[in-house]
């Protein structure tokens, strides 16, 4: 056998080898979809790591289809509240398909399953960012994928509905509540142009112009929202799933805000009760609605229960993001408001000061927040 056969060989067994490892890499990705989808998200989180190995054995660390495993697998660590691993997944997703966007797409077959990858690739991290309270560092990232789905879909896209309707959560958070309901607004129509009124697609828009008119302290006209919200989402998922849950807890708070605090108790037991059985107890949307119920219970006059709920949820969002994040500052800002109830001004004068310097340097001196937090602390210290 002479030089030239044995390479054509050589090469040939190698090319089964990466064709072996894309495969095997193939399989094990959608058996961790199909783990993630059934909940066992674990088992989904170890399968993505060793689909992103092989492939990246096979293909190269900068190919789009690595990219696009360390999606899932930090939707897998998101989901468990392991925001900083998520982030790093989704740091280097984004790296990968900036790369791609910069060459124009040139190298592959499909440039529009390429071009979603880089839309998600930025969804993604925008939303972690926006998670942990580092709305700052969320911005420029939610806004340029607002602008690349524009250029690359269009800009009545079904892509820019979902970039606006990020760009709205964090506006609503970051304290733009015009621009957030403007984007909310546009997102709704695409969706209603695309699938007709009242379509099941247009659940979270609702969802979020409630949570908007809640922010705003226009609990009732936020009711109508809520109440949409749920109606659409009931249909179309049951009564069960964690995402009618959620739609259930925002209208509660609308309830809270109005004084209706019995409808308001109802419904965030149900949604606890929903989240526990899928989350476990430790996760972030059992911490949210503890610390919601607990502003309940404080209305009724039950200040035991309160301060456990807010014990509690003030624990799970520490063990989360830690102790200077936003979130974390909210729950503190609740207890300051319950310790003041009680008439323990000292206490609470402590807990608004700590929560008032991470307001202040994560939101800025003019957010609602910050403006609300203050005037309670100084009126204490008077």
């Amino acid at each position: 056998m002479n030089a030239a056969a044995k390479m054509e060989i050589s090469l040939e067994t190698h090319s089964d080898w990466i064709n072996a490892l894309s495969d095997e890499a193939c399989r094990l990705h959608d058996a961790a979809v199909e783990a993630y989808g059934d909940r066992r998200i674990d088992e989904a989180e170890a399968l993505f790591r060793r689909a992103v190995a092989l492939f990246e054995q096979a293909e190269g660390a900068e190919h789009p289809d690595v990219a696009a495993v360390l999606g899932n697998l930090g939707a897998a660590l998101e989901d468990q509240c392991d925001y900083l691993a998520a982030e790093e997944c989704y740091v280097r997703a984004a790296t990968i398909t900036e790369a791609i966007e910069e060459d124009d797409f040139k190298n592959y077959e499909d440039d529009e399953d390429v071009a979603r990858l880089r839309l998600q690739s930025l969804d993604n991290l925008g939303r972690i960012l926006r998670t942990q309270g580092r709305y700052a560092e969320a911005e420029p990232v939610i806004r340029r994928a607002l602008n690349f789905a524009v250029w690359t879909f269009g800009a009545e896209s079904l892509e820019v509905s979902g970039a606006l309707n990020n760009l709205g959560m964090l506006g609503k958070f970051a304290g733009w509540f015009d621009e957030a309901e403007e984007c909310y607004r546009r997102a709704l129509a695409i969706l209603e142009n695309h699938f007709g009124n009242d379509c099941a697609e247009a659940a979270s828009i609702y969802h979020n112009l409630g949570g908007l008119e809640h922010a705003r302290g226009r609990f009732a006209e936020g009711e109508l929202f809520a109440r949409k919200s749920v109606e659409l989402r009931r249909l179309a998922e049951g009564d069960d799933h964690p995402d009618v849950a959620a739609d259930i807890a925002a209208l509660a708070a609308l309830f809270d805000g109005q004084g209706k605090y019995f409808e308001a108790e109802m419904l965030y037991d149900h949604a606890l009760a929903v989240f526990e059985k899928v989350y476990g107890p430790e996760h972030y949307e059992i911490a949210v609605n503890l610390n919601n119920l607990a502003m309940v219970h404080q209305a009724r006059g039950d200040y035991a229960k309160a301060e456990e709920m807010l014990t509690r949820a003030l624990a799970i969002k520490e063990k989360i993001f830690g102790a200077d994040n936003v979130d974390v500052a909210m729950t503190i800002n609740n207890l300051a408001v319950l310790r003041s109830a009680q008439g323990d001004d000292r206490k609470a004068a402590e807990l608004y000061a700590r929560a008032l310097a991470v307001f202040q340097a994560e939101l800025g001196a003019d957010h609602p927040t910050v403006m609300i937090c203050r005037e309670n602390y100084e009126d204490l210290k008077q």
